[in-house]
């Protein structure tokens, strides 16, 4: 078995015990309920068929775990590609004093850009050059957790990650932006590459991504410290690593869409059903 097909059963193995629990809250544990889903929203239930509901209801307990899910999937990504990948990883440093109140001016100014004035757009190069030419005598140990840390073994190289989901919120995204800022601003550096990174573009092309919550901090369609999609899983796991996360998931797709179908809808699944994959 190649390196690729290994990474493509871990990938399944991940995703497979994430849809697994799904199917057993959606039909055990939390069912959709029709009498009930009728008494609480009578007009709701006047007017819309059960169906409807019945599909949301499956959507709301299947979002949550999948977003956990994604760190999961970079984590396999990385062992099985780079040689090495970890989740919630500590990176500890000296960040001079200026440099650090430059990170905190950058932020304030992005997020308020003052009275009467035109909110200004975000530039990773103009603003991370701005910070490394803060200087100062005084440096004060810092520690970023980052969402996944990967090292690539064959050609030692250190790689942190701020992996989001596709449309992230503003929080967030000033949260992630703040630590790539230090991760970069350490004295010696203790990592050779840092990212904000999203799991899939909703958008298709990157130049077509457009929602405006994490646009506040990064140019996202053209600030390199930005993967969107296959960018991120070449990274990560290497070239090819994008193919085999498609091909992991359209392989085990059609067996979770008929149970769906089956056991949650209660209808056949339509005959061209394995025309639906990624």
């Amino acid at each position: 078995m190649t390196d690729k097909q290994e990474m493509k059963k871990a990938i399944q193995s991940v995703i497979k015990s994430m849809m697994d629990r799904v199917m057993n809250k959606v039909l055990v544990e939390d069912p959709f309920k029709k009498e009930e889903h009728r008494a609480k929203k009578p007009l709701y239930a006047a007017l819309v068929p059960d169906e409807i509901f019945k599909g949301s209801h499956f959507e709301r307990r299947f979002v949550t775990p999948f977003g956990n899910a994604w760190e999961k999937l970079a984590i396999v990504a990385a062992n099985k590609g780079l040689g090495f990948g970890t989740q919630g990883y500590s990176i500890t440093g000296e960040i001079n004093s200026e440099r650090l109140r430059r990170i905190q001016e950058i932020l304030n100014t992005l997020e308020h850009p003052g009275k009467g004035k035109k909110r200004i757009r975000p530039n990773w190069d103009k603003e991370l050059d701005y910070i490394l030419k803060g200087k100062s005598k005084k440096l004060i140990p810092t520690t970023v957790i980052c969402d996944v840390y990967a090292e690539d073994k064959k050609n030692k190289k250190k790689y942190a990650f701020e992996l989001k989901a596709p449309l992230p919120n503003s929080d967030q995204t000033k949260v992630s932006k703040e630590k790539l800022l230090k991760l970069y601003s350490m004295e010696q550096l203790r990592i050779d590459e840092a990212y904000y990174a999203l799991p899939y573009n909703p958008y298709g092309k990157r130049s077509d991504y457009a929602w405006a919550f994490p646009a506040r901090w990064f140019n996202m369609k053209h600030d390199k410290v930005v993967l969107i999609g296959d960018e991120f899983w070449e990274k990560i796991g290497g070239l090819g690593t994008y193919k085999a996360f498609i091909n992991a998931v359209n392989e085990i797709g059609k067996e979770y869409k008929d149970r769906i179908y089956k056991e949650f809808l209660g209808v056949e699944p339509p005959k061209d059903l394995k025309k639906g994959g990624l």
